[in-house]
Order: C-alpha cells, then structure tokens, then sequence
C-alpha cells in the first residue's frame, strides 16, 4: 500500500494510473452513436449475399457495434440499401427510411442503388438519392465486403466529425461523400448535396 501512495506522491497526476476521464459531451455522444449504429436491412438483389456475408464470422460487423441487423426501422439508425430499386419499391423504401430514428444515415452499395447499374430503364429508379439522401456511396457490382466495410468506416469518421446540433433539410442530402473504387480512398463532393 505505502509503494502505492509513493507513487502518487513521486508522479503527481501521472501517478493515478489513468482512472479518470475528461472530455466534452459533444464528443462522447458522438462516441456513442459511431459505435451503436444498427442497421435496417433493405437488401433487394446480390448485393444483399455480400452485405450478409459482412456480418457473418469472418468479416464480423460486430467489432464495430453493428452485429445486430434490425427488422424494425424505428429500432434502427442506418439504411444500407444494397441492390437495384425498382420503381414499386420506392414508397416502401421511403416509407423505411421515414420511420427510422433520428439522426439516421444511408450507405448505397452497389452500382445498381447509386446509379441503376446496367439497368438502365424505365421500371428501375436510376440512383436511390432520388428517393433518400445517401451519405456514403459503396461502388462495385456486386461490392465484397471489404468495400461494404470500407464505407461503414467511412461513415463513422463522418459520424465523429459530424456536428450533432445541425440536422439535414427537409428534402435533405447525404454528406456527399463517394468511394473510389481504384484506389479505395474516399472523394468529397464539393458543393450542396442533393
């Protein structure tokens, strides 16, 4: 006990083992929220096999706090739509993402869900920013997993530096950002988003 109360005395502050912590509350929400996002499955064609195969063991969502795939939107905070969206399935991804707890974020993976992919006709919506404010863009066809996590990390350093009082607009846009999927780094769009 004595070895211990020297060095407290002989370090001062260094000597308390490190069993405080300070920091802001803004900081520690956003903590939180990029390390609880749970997301709503909205899978509608192959890329869904991939965004499945991200949860499983060998990519394993949950060391990011994102194991648990909700069936409820209101139980979850991110949209990950994975796959084409035909023009019937628009409302129903709308009416999802409007049920969704606020603040809420929406990955598009697959070439198909940002621009229609090689559907290009009349009965696919050609980009589901047309439908939802995306804020991250996983690009490929089908994207493997490695992408799909990419884009979550990704999405959690907007979510860190993100200012958590500022809300979108009404007809909102998603924080603008694409993967490039060359060099696997992320662009900023410049500009207001849709």
């Amino acid at each position: 006990m004595s070895d211990v109360s020297d060095a407290h005395k002989e370090h001062g502050l260094a000597g308390l083992q490190h069993n405080f912590l300070t920091g802001t509350l803004e900081e520690a929400v956003k903590w939180a929220r990029r390390n609880s996002v749970w997301p709503a499955t909205f899978g509608l064609a192959c890329c869904a096999i991939e965004m499945m195969a991200t949860g499983a063991a060998h990519y394993d969502q949950g060391r990011f706090g994102m194991e648990v795939f909700r069936a409820s939107p209101r139980q979850a905070d991110l949209m990950i739509v994975a796959g084409r969206v035909s023009q019937k399935m628009a409302p129903v991804l709308r009416q999802v993402y409007d049920q969704m707890a606020e603040p809420k974020w929406v990955i598009s993976m697959g070439v198909c869900a940002s621009s229609g992919g090689m559907f290009n006709n009349y009965a696919i919506v050609q980009g589901v920013d047309q439908i939802v404010p995306v804020d991250v863009y996983a690009p490929g066809c089908p994207p493997g997993p490695q992408t799909l996590l990419h884009a979550i990390l990704t999405l959690h350093e907007l979510i860190r530096t993100e200012e958590i009082t500022q809300r979108r607009s009404v007809n909102g846009g998603g924080a603008g950002v694409e993967l490039d999927p060359h060099v696997g780094s992320q662009v900023v769009h410049v500009g207001t988003p849709k």
